[in-house]
């Protein structure tokens, strides 16, 4: 097994702050952890695949999940150990993994639009390692509202999309957002995984744990005097495929009387966050909410870092610890451009126990 690095088991550099995991007010930069897969490690994940291909049906249906529920203990040892440390610690807001096999050839091309990439099996294999490293996280789910319900999703450019905040723009940097910040029942970790990235363009994470703030708008900050607003991608696609789908009607209240929020919760000195500037809005007049929410910003772009997702690793974002985004870049629309794999995952699925949908409960509204 190669060693990752930063070691996972490494003493915290904040010693004085030793009950509280990854606090640290030096305003510096929280690094990823790395784990890259040694070559005895990639052979068994191939096996891996070989044994479990069709057994359980396709990764990015709800069903292989209910099925396969015991899979993920078939991972080799040292990656499911690094998995289950960053869930278990939190010593870091995101962690990379590498060393997956990608064949560029077999891949084929990249799609041009989701709705070819969600029936195409070129990337089975992936998808199933994505799969199972999500499994040791929690609970993969995914959205009705998104890809037909698929839980393991398409992150590509489409022509026509370049200037939308979404997976699927490109020209337009997609800015600094909690993933799916406006619902409740939000992800708890978001798997990316390089299928294909020749241009090398980046993804953006920012951890709310380096942030230096004020007394004054870290109290303001946790009071709820935010609206965050569905993105509009969970809107436009039921629209299209769905317009009568109930869960519309939800989306809809949810923009014309979005609930209050806080941006930051839990520990004053060591937040968790939730925010969605392209989609946020302050109640009338409350200029003090604006202007803190500003400052956060400004702080998130201080500390942001640029990961590039090669094909082959995986990045994996603590959804509550560190909020992501991507830099611009100019598509092709030949085959070559960008494509991710992306999977959302809960540490307890039970919280969406109201929003299940498509008879399934990973499936939700």
């Amino acid at each position: 097994m190669t060693q990752p690095y930063p070691a996972v088991d490494a003493p915290h550099p904040d010693s004085a702050n030793e009950g509280c995991p990854g606090r640290n007010p030096d305003g510096g930069v929280d690094t990823p952890l790395e784990y890259r897969l040694d070559a005895a490690e990639a052979t068994a994940l191939r096996k891996i695949a070989s044994d479990l291909a069709d057994v359980y049906g396709a990764p990015s249906l709800p069903d292989f999940f209910d099925q396969a529920h015991a899979a993920e203990e078939l991972l080799p040892a040292g990656l499911r150990s690094f998995l289950l440390s960053f869930r278990r610690t939190e010593r870091a807001a995101a962690c990379l993994v590498h060393g997956f096999r990608v064949d560029d050839v077999l891949l084929g091309p990249t799609p041009e639009h989701w709705r070819q990439a969600i029936h195409g099996k070129s990337a089975r294999d992936q998808e199933l390692w994505l799969a199972l490293c999500g499994m040791v996280l929690g609970d993969p789910f995914g959205w009705v509202t998104l890809q037909e319900g698929r839980i393991i999703q398409n992150i590509l450019p489409i022509s026509g999309d370049e200037e939308r905040q979404s997976g699927y723009g490109s020209e337009s940097l997609l800015e600094f957002h909690t993933e799916d910040g406006f619902h409740p029942n939000r992800c708890d970790y978001l798997l990316l995984f390089g299928l294909r990235n020749p241009d090398r363009v980046p993804t953006i994470v920012a951890s709310v744990r380096h942030t230096r703030l004020s007394d004054r708008d870290r109290t303001v900050l946790a009071e709820g005097r935010f609206h965050i607003l569905p993105d509009t991608e969970h809107i436009r696609q039921l629209e299209k495929d769905a317009p009568g789908h109930p869960a519309l009607a939800k989306l809809y209240e949810m923009v014309e009387r979005p609930p209050l929020t806080a941006v930051l919760s839990g520990d004053r000195l060591n937040p968790y966050l939730r925010i969605d500037r392209p989609f946020m809005r302050v109640r009338s007049g409350d200029t003090e909410a604006e202007a803190a929410l500003d400052r956060l910003m400004a702080e998130l772009h201080r500390v942001q870092q640029d990961i590039v997702v090669a094909p082959g690793s995986l990045l994996i974002v603590d959804n509550y610890r560190a909020v992501h985004g991507r830099r611009p870049f100019s598509a092709r629309y030949d085959g070559t451009d960008r494509w991710l794999k992306k999977l959302t995952v809960s540490r307890n699925l039970r919280r969406n126990f109201s929003g299940y949908a498509l008879d399934s409960h990973r499936v939700i509204v």
